[in-house]
């Protein structure tokens, strides 16, 4: 089982405008509802490529029971920590011309005792996965440090964690050493305190994050593909050209096919092959962080995966 960790859930609210014209009245032509967080994006993937899938965090009120109403319909097991605050909703509108706005709130503020009962909880679910992923942000009340801990307390049973985040929450998160980080440039940049202006420098970078203790190092090159560093090889994914539809969730998408491809003790450029088709495959869907498998098998194909020499 893959147990997936996404601490501050959302209810995805998607508009579709004929244009978005601030401080005005602006009148939806539809709206989709639909659970949302980058960790129910990695479960939704997992889901779809046939693995058995767990959804862990934090999720209260009327907002929270719709989403595990959702989840129920999708068949996406869960098991939340109930806390006594309303879960976040997370806007975003699109128009005719293909641009996107997005209005993210901040999540619930979530007491100390709720915290430390999701980490019981969190505790008694480590035995039975095989993998673990953490997605995301956090809810208020939460410290920046609690991924570093997850992955300190996975580590105790003898587990490995996967970490997706960024800012404080990423900074911090890497000192527990997790088995694979996906920082984005500027994140690589600030980490190694040097401008990355090729592809070279990224994998000098990356390498240098690698001899800190973490697993396996992804940097996104968006549709140009990612560069992926483990021990001390680098790898480049190209991924084919398409025309996008919604490139939001990609990353999870991504994120999804390195917890199956781990999860199914794969070759590494056989998991990075599968990473890269389901970030491409979300891509061509309106709906963030989907895939459809018998798309990503398709792409599967045209996904290359090359090993960089020194």
């Amino acid at each position: 089982m893959i147990l997936v960790v996404n601490l501050n859930v959302s209810l995805d609210k998607h508009y579709e405008l004929d244009a978005f014209v601030p401080h005005t009245v602006m009148r939806a032509a539809s709206v989709d509802n639909t659970p949302g967080g980058k960790g129910l994006h990695v479960a939704g993937v997992l889901n779809e490529l046939g693995a058995e899938v767990l959804v862990t965090g934090m999720i209260g009120g009327s907002t929270g029971e719709f989403i595990e109403q959702k989840l129920k319909e999708k068949e996406i097991p869960f098991d939340f920590q109930p806390i006594s605050g309303e879960t976040r909703s997370c806007l975003a509108f699109t128009d005719k011309t293909g641009g996107q706005t997005e209005v993210l709130e901040p999540g619930a503020v979530v007491s100390e005792a709720e915290y430390l009962a999701f980490i019981e909880r969190y505790k008694q679910l480590l035995p039975a996965a095989e993998i673990i992923v953490c997605s995301g942000s956090v809810p208020q009340n939460i410290p920046d440090t609690v991924y570093a801990s997850l992955i300190d307390i996975a580590r105790g049973y003898g587990k490995k964690v996967l970490l997706d985040t960024s800012g404080r929450l990423l900074l911090e998160g890497v000192k527990g050493k997790p088995a694979f980080v996906k920082p984005n440039l500027e994140e690589l940049q600030a980490f190694c305190g040097a401008k990355i202006d090729s592809a070279s420098d990224a994998a000098l970078q990356i390498k240098s994050l690698l001899a800190t203790g973490i697993g396996i190092v992804a940097v996104s090159l968006g549709a140009q593909g990612a560069l992926v560093g483990c021990e001390e090889q680098i790898f480049e994914i190209q991924v084919p050209k398409i025309k996008a539809e919604n490139a939001v969730g990609s990353g999870d998408a991504f994120v999804g096919g390195i917890a199956f491809g781990l999860a199914k003790n794969w070759s590494l450029p056989d998991t990075l092959r599968l990473a890269g088709a389901c970030g491409t495959a979300n891509a061509l869907e309106k709906e963030s962080g989907f895939v459809r498998a018998e798309v990503v098998e398709r792409l599967l194909e045209q996904v290359k995966v090359k090993q960089l020499t020194d």
